[in-house]
């Protein structure tokens, strides 16, 4: 099985793809960096990059943050479009989708609901350091995270039954 995560952004999406939730091995990650120049081109060019993951990984879930409360109220509606865009190509690929808030991701990756950044990449390091040293973007490491966070809750089900 192959875990595509993804930290939703509107320029710059990080993503991931773990393969196997009860012993993760790291498959690659990175940067979607959208450049369009309209907000329709945005979403667009998002589409055909994630698609284009999509085709060449053959991922089987798709674990993504969901939107928070955000201060800025154009930087929400522009993430939740690009969510929306996830959202769509990920359930046109046949993906099952995973959604997780950054509460729920700090709290299964470190244990704690109130830990920083800082807590959950060191946590995502130990965990998976091939894949932990190949960037230092917060939006790489958070796809990471939101995968794991698949993996571990994935790993508790199955214990538990």
């Amino acid at each position: 099985m192959i875990i595509l995560g993804i930290d939703p952004g509107t320029t710059a999406i990080g993503y991931a793809f773990i393969e196997n939730p009860l012993a993760p091995r790291a498959l690659t990650s990175g940067l979607l960096t959208i450049r369009a120049d309209s907000a329709a081109n945005r979403l667009k060019e998002l589409h055909k990059e994630l698609t284009a993951l999509i085709d060449q990984w053959r991922p089987d879930v798709l674990a993504v943050e969901k939107i928070f409360f955000s201060r800025n109220v154009k930087t929400a509606i522009e993430v939740a479009q690009a969510r929306g865009v996830i959202l769509l190509t990920s359930s046109l690929a046949g993906l099952r989708v995973y959604e997780y808030t950054p509460l729920e991701v700090k709290k299964i990756i470190t244990g704690d609901g109130n830990a920083d950044k800082l807590q959950v990449k060191k946590m995502v390091q130990l965990t998976l350091k091939e894949m932990a040293q190949a960037s230092a973007r917060d939006d790489v490491f958070d796809a990471i995270a939101i995968a794991l966070t698949y993996c571990f809750r994935e790993r508790h089900l199955i214990r538990e039954s």
